[in-house]
Formats: C-alpha cells, sequence, structure tokens
C-alpha cells in the first residue's frame, strides 16, 4: 500500500511525464524512473507505465478537439495499422525478453531525434502525387512502428510523429494531436492484453494516470503557444538525451 506522500511523488511525475508525452512524446522519460523509484520492478513497472499512459493521450484529445476537427477519418485509418501492430507488439514481448531489441533501441531513438530535426525542413508531395510503392512503405511502416510500440515503446511515439509529418501536409500542432490520438489507442489495446495476461500496479498506476491527464490537457496548450521549430529541437534534445541513457544501460553494464 502506497504511502500519501509515495502518491503526491507519483502524481506529479505523472503531470511531468504527461507534458512531456503531449508535447514531445516522450513521458517515459520521467514516469518510468517514478515507477523504478517506488520500488516497482523493471518489468512491471513497464507494463504499470502502459497502464497509465492512454490517459495523458485522453488528456491531450480532449485538449485538442479544434486541432482535429475534420482529422478522424485521418485518425481511424492510421490507428489500424499502429494498433494492429500493438497487438502483435505486446505477444511478442510476452513470448520472448526485451533485451533482444535492448542493443539497437539507443540507434532508433537517435535516430529519431535527426528525423525531427529534419522533418522540419521537409516539405511533402499530396499524397494523392506519391507514388503507390512510398505510400505504401509510409503504412507499412506504422505498422512496424505499432509493434514496436507494443514490443517495447521507447521513443516510439517520437517516431510515429516523424512518420505522420511525412505521410501528411498538416501543421505540425494537428499532426501531433493526430499522433497523441493514435499512440493512446495503441496503448490501450497493450493494457487490455497485459490486465488480462500479468501483473499491474494498479494502486500506483491510478495516481499517475490521474497526473499524466492533467499534463497532457495541459500541454496541448503550450504547443499552441510555443513555435514549432521550438517544439521540435526540444523534442530531439530529449531523444538525444534518451537515446544516452539506454545506451550506457545496453553496452556500458
Amino acid at each position: 500500500m502506497p504511502t500519501f506522500l509515495t502518491i503526491i511523488f507519483i502524481l506529479l511525475g505523472g503531470i511531468i511525464s504527461g507534458l512531456l508525452s503531449s508535447v514531445a512524446s516522450m513521458a517515459s522519460l520521467a514516469s518510468y524512473p517514478v515507477l523504478l523509484a517506488v520500488g516497482i520492478p523493471p518489468v512491471y513497472a513497464n507494463i504499470t507505465n502502459d497502464a497509465a499512459l492512454i490517459w495523458t493521450s485522453i488528456g491531450s484529445t480532449i485538449s485538442s478537439t479544434k486541432e482535429l476537427k475534420g482529422h478522424w477519418r485521418q485518425v481511424a485509418f492510421y490507428a489500424i495499422f499502429t494498433v494492429s501492430g500493438s497487438l502483435l507488439g505486446t505477444y511478442l514481448l510476452l513470448a520472448f525478453p526485451a533485451k533482444i531489441f535492448e542493443k539497437l533501441v539507443p540507434f532508433f531513438i537517435a535516430g529519431s531525434g535527426v528525423m525531427v530535426i529534419a522533418s522540419g525542413k521537409h516539405h511533402n508531395l499530396e499524397p494523392h502525387k506519391r507514388p503507390l510503392w512510398q505510400e505504401l512503405l509510409y503504412i507499412f511502416a506504422l505498422l512496424v512502428m505499432g509493434v514496436y510500440t507494443g514490443y517495447f515503446g521507447a521513443a516510439g511515439g517520437v517516431i510515429i510523429l516523424v512518420l505522420l509529418t511525412y505521410i501528411t501536409n498538416e501543421k505540425f500542432i494537428v499532426i501531433n494531436a493526430i499522433k497523441n490520438v493514435v499512440c493512446g489507442l495503441g496503448n490501450l489495446v497493450a493494457l487490455i492484453v497485459f490486465a488480462v495476461t500479468t501483473h499491474v500496479y494498479w494502486l500506483q498506476a491510478i495516481p499517475l494516470a490521474i497526473g499524466m491527464f492533467i499534463g497532457g490537457y495541459l500541454g496541448m496548450g503550450i504547443l499552441r503557444k510555443v513555435p514549432a521549430n521550438a517544439v521540435r529541437l526540444f523534442i530531439a534534445i530529449l531523444a538525444f538525451i534518451q537515446a544516452g541513457y539506454f545506451f550506457y544501460r545496453a553496452y556500458m553494464l
């Protein structure tokens, strides 16, 4: 049974995580260490973190109805692939150890940081003007990222954000709002699978989820006031920090 101070600590960590998620797709940079700090074993901290993450998406979605207006068909289309991939990814996580990807993850994350910066200078072709092979490649990449998110998840939201930047011609804040919904649905699928197949620390997940909801709601308001290029730079810096952390875990420990 967590103490009152522990609950407050988790709640504050959740708010920070929600802000990082809605603004920079980096919730786990804060939430995962918070769960470890209160004594949850690493594997279950990852699972409990998934249980709370969906509330970031709920908060940011409620806050971004303006940006999402007229884009729900896009959201549904992209979600089909990321959710299907997430379902497969959770199965793989339960069947095989996550250490299989551990040595590659730092490079995925660092690459996503570079791609976030590059996407700011990218001018995409209109979807109907792109060759069919390119369309199929982007869709397949969304499916793969769904698998990655369900299996390991580190910086998965950043990579999906980058993919959506290349797939669509929308403004950055609209793309970010779509990403929040799509990733939230992927996390929901993972939570359903984990809830019936393994152990979730619900007493810690609930205050974390409340904090993430608050942070997710506030994050979209911040995005409206900050230039897109500044947000991209912030995301890239956090990606490089997280890449360094996972590199240390994979190669130094």
